[in-house]
């Protein structure tokens, strides 16, 4: 079994069996036919990723690899807000009539800071401190800026990463407000291991272990029986990831500078309703 199979049962089981339902409570979130998209969920759910010993990708269920990376770069690389600069569709439903989620995400990411050592935006500042500051614990980005809240088409779910480096190794922290565990838990898990790895390799060191801190960590209503159907699946073993060597600058990473090695899932049956 994948410790990301592992550990995605693990959570689900905490939430189901130990969980708490918000059904007497207003909640913003609506289904497709208008009707409140309520949760059970769990509070301070945290997991560990050891990137040394295996990527943590699903098995028990697909998870879109290609897709999972081209949102990444779409955030992190093209620091975009606009969903035309991506090729799938999951953001459509928060963005305007010109394509735009607001100043979420990518915007953040974008916007220029002044340091003692020049201008920098989020990413090109860690990117300066892995190579010229190694051993600085204030390597890190945030996208909950509440200024702009007000302006944001979603409010950032996974908002902010601490970077470390121990040694030779970088280790990351995702802290994640809110997680739909059913359609993002592993997205997230997915994109932000492929992140350390990506900074890693720029930055001449190893990636170590990703942290995933979540604050909230939901099912939703209609989303158990899915949930629980998962559960019932055969684990694999987690694939390999390959990653293109010759990349030595964050921003010429591609989608098509990873690939997956023999990964195995369980195909799903279902399509599963996404609650806005």
């Amino acid at each position: 079994m994948s410790r990301a199979d592992e550990l995605f049962i693990s959570t689900c089981n905490e939430i189901l069996n130990n969980g708490v339902w918000d059904t007497d409570l207003p909640v913003r979130p609506r289904w497709e036919d208008g009707a409140p998209a309520h949760t059970v969920k769990k509070f301070g759910i945290v997991n560990r990723y050891n990137l040394q010993e295996e990527f943590p990708i699903l098995t028990l269920r697909r998870t879109a690899f290609k897709s999972c990376v081209d949102e990444l770069l779409w955030i992190w690389q093209k620091k975009s807000n606009n969903i035309h600069d991506l090729n799938s569709h999951i953001w459509d439903s928060w963005a305007d009539e010109s394509g735009s989620i607001g100043k979420a995400y990518g915007y953040q990411l974008g916007k220029k800071s002044k340091y003692k050592e020049g201008e920098f935006d989020q990413v090109d500042r860690v990117l300066y401190d892995l190579k010229h500051n190694p051993s600085s614990r204030r390597i890190l980005t945030n996208m909950y800026n509440f200024e702009d809240l007000h302006e944001m088409g979603l409010y950032p779910c996974a908002y902010s990463m601490t970077f470390n480096v121990s040694g030779d190794t970088l280790n990351g922290i995702l802290n994640q407000r809110s997680n739909d565990v059913l359609t993002a838990n592993n997205w997230n898990v997915v994109q932000y291991a492929v992140l350390l790895i990506m900074f890693a390799q720029v930055s001449g060191l190893r990636a170590g272990e990703l942290v995933h801190v979540i604050a909230d960590a939901h099912i939703y209503d209609r989303h158990v029986p899915i949930v629980k159907e998962i559960l019932k699946n055969e684990p694999k073993p987690a694939p390999k990831l390959i990653v293109d060597p010759s990349v030595k600058n964050f921003y010429d990473f591609t989608v098509d500078s990873f690939r997956l090695e023999n990964y195995e899932y369980t195909p799903s049956t279902f399509k599963i309703p996404v609650a806005i």
